[in-house]
């Protein structure tokens, strides 16, 4: 713990903490971020301020203790079995809990740390074995595409996979490779995930296992409330709508504030954008904007790589009436978070500066 090893060079704490920047600082401007959190985590401090990510609305901060995150990293290291000197990619930005976290969980537990600027491929570089890695949804499709970004990405021993839901056809093109493979569910306010989903392999399962010491149930509006001691100081009622299971794991269905009402029915958009996913080409994202008469009106965004006329064919032969699209607008890209997850609140502006108010007649 009063060191780390980067990309093969173990740096002390003196090092790291010292007014001249440690050796691995200069690499780039990533490596510096990376040099400045440590300095963080080695100050007497014993706090650390967070940020969430802002996808449904402004980002918050949220302040969280170290060894809540050293407790978190345990819970992770122990249940993934890592091991000290195990190889940790961290390719994820540092301004959020993901990439923090990769950071802490090497120092936990006493990994070789690989560094990779953050971006949408970060296999590019052919390096040593990587025993344990997380992405982003973005990233593991991107490294899909290119069949040397493919081969070492089959190569990570663990590999997990959050910021943001993993659609049908990611997970199916991912379930016959030869690692381990998760999905995570987490959030800043529990300092990273609480809870893994194997989706490659045989033990392969479409609900999500609470880690160790964690527990779960349902709100009365049918929320997931998380109690997870060692992380978290009190339970956690979160906006995420579930189904929890007899033996304790549970299913997302969607998020509370993602429920539109259009003419007095309720639709989750997630499970609406999960439905027509496998039919069109690109990302597809649901929004919505009001309406005088429905009280919201339902938007579909595609990008270029799906024609208007062709998207609004699949949705009346794959919706039912009540949850296709009155509008369906071409943008040029899905506005993203920081951390790869569709920003949704920018897409509700987005669309409500394109579609006028009508009036009513």
């Amino acid at each position: 713990m009063d060191s780390i090893t980067i990309e093969g060079i173990r740096y002390p704490r003196e090092e790291l903490v010292s007014e001249t920047p440690p050796r691995f600082a200069t690499r780039s401007p990533f490596h510096h971020k990376l040099s400045l959190f440590l300095r963080e985590w080695y100050s007497p401090s014993l706090l650390l301020t967070l940020h969430t990510s802002g996808s449904t609305g402004k980002p918050k901060e949220i302040i969280v203790r170290k060894d809540q995150m050293l407790q978190s990293a345990a819970i992770t290291c122990d249940y993934l079995g890592l091991k000290t000197g195990d190889t940790a990619l961290l390719c994820l930005p540092l301004e959020y809990i993901a990439g923090k976290m990769m950071v802490v969980r090497a120092l936990y537990g006493g990994f070789n740390l690989l560094v990779a600027d953050p971006s949408g491929h970060p296999l590019t570089e052919d390096r040593q074995q990587i025993n344990f890695a997380a992405m982003v949804p973005l990233q593991v499709y991107n490294s899909l595409q290119r069949k040397e970004e493919k081969e070492r990405l089959t190569r990570i021993d663990r590999l997990i996979i959050g910021g943001g839901a993993i659609d049908p056809q990611l997970e199916e093109a991912l379930k016959d490779l030869p690692n381990a493979i998760y999905s995570t569910y987490g959030m800043t306010e529990t300092v990273s995930h609480i809870a893994l989903r194997r989706i490659s392999g045989k033990e392969a399962d479409d609900r999500y296992t609470p880690l160790p010491g964690v527990q779960v149930k349902l709100s009365a509006e049918g929320t997931l409330v998380i109690n997870a001691p060692r992380v978290a100081d009190k339970p956690l009622t979160t906006n995420d709508i579930a189904e929890i299971g007899t033996t304790g794991t549970f299913r997302i269905l969607g998020r509370k504030d993602n429920v539109v009402i259009s003419g007095g029915i309720k639709i989750q958009i997630e499970a609406v954008e999960a439905t027509l996913r496998p039919h069109i080409d690109g990302p597809v994202v649901f929004t919505s904007v009001p309406h005088p008469k429905l009280g919201e009106a339902l938007v579909l965004l595609i990008t270029p790589a799906s024609a208007i006329a062709r998207a609004r064919e699949i949705c009346s032969r794959h919706l039912p009436r009540l949850q296709q699209p009155l509008h369906i607008l071409m943008v040029e890209a899905i506005p993203q978070t920081g951390n790869g997850k569709t920003d949704r609140a920018a897409a509700k502006r987005m669309a409500s500066k394109r579609i006028p108010m009508p009036g009513i007649s």
